[in-house]
């Protein structure tokens, strides 16, 4: 089974957008998606660096 995880924005009426580490993965044929955990509370900048770390960036630059 392929899973693909990804952060998702949701938005909201007349609040912030909430923002959600998400997996979608196929059952039976179909595509699912799972909700793994709410990250809205997170600094934005969080959540870019964990958008960057899951399409296979670095988490931190060379130490050297």
């Amino acid at each position: 089974m392929i899973v693909v995880m990804y952060i998702e924005g949701i938005p909201n009426r007349n609040s912030p957008p909430a923002v959600f580490l998400r997996e979608s993965y196929r059952e039976d044929g179909k595509v699912r998606k799972r909700t793994l955990a709410n990250v809205s509370k997170l600094p934005s900048e969080t959540v870019d660096d964990l958008k960057i770390l899951l399409k296979g960036g670095k988490a931190v630059e060379d130490l050297e």
